[in-house]
């Protein structure tokens, strides 16, 4: 697909956002005049930046199983951005994220409104608590566009399975993310599966799976959209954990290192445990998960992970699985058109710079 096709899917999915959330900001203005910031804060946060991988996949996965192009289409799959909103929105407080996408996160732009207005109790407190509650309302709004996009409610039926298990997943995984980093628990087998759960699959498997329903498709479809999917999916996310250590803040919106000073138990620091030495450990012991840290320090980990060959053995990962990823597309009886763009987006989630 060419890249002037993706971005006129992009921009049609931010349409409908844009649109959606005109009316739902109505409908909080109707309610008190007090919610405006919430309004200003979602709309900021969900038209401000992302990529659209999700609908993109979701809109791909209905197409290669013959489904024909729509408005109503487009506006029902955007209900996507706003699951992954949520879960944004609440990672950031629960690992006390400075900023997101280069701005402020969510409870950093609370905190800030209430310390401003010079409101009574603790801006942080408040910060987290109105952060916690827009994440809550863009997952409520997730479930009204999927229901209300315009598409056959008999179609939107059959793919709300798919929908529902997709939230439930990635809570889990946070969950489970949460859990890893207080236990300290490094493990491989506990790094893919919070991978798995927390990203990989509603990012590529479930949307795909999502347009497979809604376009009531055979198992064979679904089974082939798994098979690419996971594989493709656990791919994007190693190579979120190699950017959010190595990454451009430029491009990746974030800190330099963040992962690092926040303790994140990824794959890649799964793997740089498993072979560090007595030295490399006293380091990683001293020094990862420790919100204060230096870039000197920074620097330090970042060598022990090169240095221990888990960059390497991560980079070598991502190509493994996208390449059984593409195996599983290059076999498949779908739409010749949406095989070619789903191979094309396997390569534009795999080796982004951000």
């Amino acid at each position: 697909m060419l890249p002037t096709d993706r971005a006129d899917l992009r921009r049609r999915v931010e349409g409908a956002l844009a649109a959606f959330l005109t009316r739902q900001r109505h409908r909080l203005a109707d309610i008190d005049d007090a919610l405006a910031p919430v309004a200003d804060a979602v709309e900021a946060f969900v038209l401000g930046g992302g990529k659209r991988l999700r609908p993109a996949f979701a809109y791909w996965g209905y197409r290669g199983a013959g489904g024909d192009d729509s408005a109503e289409l487009v506006a029902t799959l955007a209900a996507l951005e706003f699951v992954q909103a949520s879960a944004l929105i609440h990672d950031d407080v629960m690992d006390s994220s400075d900023t997101r996408r280069g701005e402020p996160s969510m409870h950093r732009r609370f905190t800030t409104r209430h310390r401003s207005s010079r409101w009574h109790g603790d801006p942080a407190g408040f910060g987290e608590a109105a952060a916690i509650l827009v994440g809550d309302l863009c997952l409520v709004w997730s479930d009204e566009l999927l229901q209300g996009g315009g598409l056959d409610p008999r179609a939107v039926a059959r793919a709300r399975p798919v929908f529902d298990t997709m939230r439930t997943e990635v809570t889990a995984g946070q969950y489970l993310d949460v859990l890893a980093q207080a236990t300290a628990d490094s493990s491989i087998e506990r790094a893919g599966k919070v991978a798995r759960y927390k990203s990989a699959k509603y990012t590529v498997e479930r949307p795909l799976l999502l347009g497979a329903a809604l376009a009531d498709a055979p198992d064979e479809v679904a089974r082939t959209y798994s098979a690419y999917g996971l594989p493709l999916g656990e791919a994007f996310q190693l190579r979120d954990d190699v950017l959010g250590v190595f990454g451009d803040p430029v491009h990746t919106g974030k800190p330099a290192g963040d992962d690092l000073r926040e303790g994140k138990r990824t794959y890649l620091v799964a793997i740089t445990y498993a072979h560090a030495t007595g030295a490399e450990l006293g380091e990683l012991e001293r020094s990862f998960g420790t919100p204060g840290l230096d870039d000197a320090g920074i620097e330090r980990l970042r060598g022990i992970i090169v240095g221990t060959g888990a960059l390497a053995r991560t980079e070598s990962r991502i190509a493994e699985l996208t390449a059984t990823a593409l195996a599983a597309l290059g076999g498949a009886k779908l739409d010749p058109e949406a095989t070619e763009v789903l191979a094309d987006l396997a390569t534009a989630a795999t080796r982004r710079a951000g």
